[in-house]
């Protein structure tokens, strides 16, 4: 994102800004997402990923087209930064009328794991939103929040 410039960056709120820092998605919280990069952390999946560190109070989403009553998948990947964040840790992903709640239980020396669902589509524009269910810090530094990373984000029309 910023050569030789940080190991991460906050991505704050769209209240704060016009234009998003992550392409693509809506910081829909109250609170800032945070950009790690692979050099630094574990990320899941390319160069850099998502840490979700204000529980409830961190949301990022998209809306994507689709087609009404048409079927789709999605998946994505969470896991932890390898930097010491621990805890049990919980994903929520919603997009139509669907919910998934993925856990994964952090040791915080790095891992993932990947999740999917399909939905059905209500309308031409559907809201993707992932959320961190719970609040975490690290193991030896209580008063540093973290949280799960959320990477390689997909939706995909199913073929039957």
């Amino acid at each position: 994102m910023f050569i030789n410039f940080l190991t991460w960056v906050l991505l704050l709120p769209k209240i704060h800004g016009i234009v998003s820092l992550l392409p693509g998605w809506i910081i829909k919280s109250l609170k800032p997402a945070k950009s790690i990069d692979s050099k630094h952390f574990q990320v899941p999946k390319g160069l850099a990923a998502i840490e979700l560190v204000g529980g409830r109070e961190t949301a990022i989403a998209q809306i994507i087209r689709t087609i009404p009553n048409k079927l789709y998948k999605l998946s994505f990947t969470i896991g932890d930064a390898k930097n010491g964040c621990h805890g049990s840790m919980m994903v929520e992903a919603f997009v139509a009328k669907e919910t998934l709640k993925v856990k994964y239980e952090s040791i915080g020396k790095g891992g993932f794991k990947t999740a999917s669902f399909e939905f059905e589509a209500i309308s031409n524009r559907t809201r993707v939103t992932f959320y961190s269910a719970f609040y975490h810090t690290k193991l030896n530094d209580y008063g540093h929040f973290c949280g799960p990373v959320l990477d390689d984000v997909k939706v995909f029309p199913v073929h039957h």
